[in-house]
C-alpha cells in the first residue's frame, strides 16, 4: 500500500509516486479518484477549464478559484457521504501567465479542501507535479 505513510489529509508533490500506483491506491481504498493533466494550460483560465473538464464539474461551474473550492468541498459534500479522495494535479504550469502566487492560491483552494474534509474525517489526499 503506497500511501501508508502519507498523512490522510495533505497536499504535497508526487514526487516517487506514480500516477497509476495512486490509481490503484484509490480503488483499493474505495476512494475517488480525480486526476488532472494540466501540461498544455498557458493560464489560469486553462487550468480552470481542464480542471472542471477532468473532474466532470458541472455545467454551472463558475471558472474561479471560488467556485473551485465549492465544486471540491460543498458540491461534493451535498452528494452524499463520501470514502475519500486521492486528487491529482498533474504538470501545473510555470509561466507569465501563470506565476508562482497563482499556483499557489490553486495549491492553497486544495490544502483548504484538505482540511475542509479533514474536519469531516474524510480522506484528501492531493498530489501536485509543476510542468
Amino acid at each position: 500500500m503506497p500511501l501508508r505513510t502519507v498523512r490522510p489529509n495533505i497536499v504535497q508533490s508526487i514526487r516517487a509516486f506514480r500516477v497509476q500506483d495512486l490509481q490503484e491506491a484509490a480503488t483499493h481504498l474505495g476512494q475517488h479518484f480525480l486526476y488532472a493533466n494540466l501540461g498544455n494550460a498557458q493560464s489560469k483560465q486553462d487550468v480552470l477549464d481542464m480542471i472542471a473538464a477532468q473532474y466532470t464539474f458541472p455545467a454551472h461551474f463558475g471558472k474561479n478559484f471560488d467556485a473551485l473550492y465549492d465544486c471540491m468541498t460543498d458540491l461534493v459534500h451535498k452528494s452524499g457521504p463520501q470514502p475519500g479522495f486521492i486528487v491529482l494535479l498533474e504538470q501545473i504550469p510555470a509561466n507569465a501567465k501563470f506565476d508562482k502566487e497563482a499556483r499557489e492560491q490553486l495549491l492553497d483552494i486544495f490544502r483548504d479542501a484538505a482540511d475542509y474534509w479533514a474536519d469531516r474525517k474524510v480522506p484528501f489526499r492531493c498530489f501536485y507535479s509543476f510542468l
